[in-house]
């Protein structure tokens, strides 16, 4: 399955540095972005949805989003593939 938005932050991956972060072969990974995956690996490997959710917000809301677009962007996270076995 081709993903057009990471699915661990939700940014839309033709953003992503490289098109996506990276497998642990180092090929382009096209289910995350490269601020969520590299090597194969999350950096962010202990984080929560919520936790997920107020990080991106609050770069939404660095980059000159409204409080109620970055809520609105983010409202989604927790149905996203890397958090679906959490919820």
């Amino acid at each position: 399955m081709k993903y057009k938005n990471c699915q661990s932050c939700g940014m839309p991956l033709k953003k992503s540095p490289n098109g996506g972060g990276t497998n642990a072969d180092g090929t382009i990974s096209e289910m995350y972005c490269a601020y969520c995956y590299e090597n194969g690996k999350f950096k962010q490997p202990d984080w929560s949805p919520k936790q997920m959710q107020d990080f991106a917000k609050s770069k939404l809301k660095e980059m000159g989003f409204p409080g109620f677009l970055a809520g609105l962007f983010t409202k989604n996270i927790p149905q996203l593939e890397r958090w679906k076995k959490q919820n």
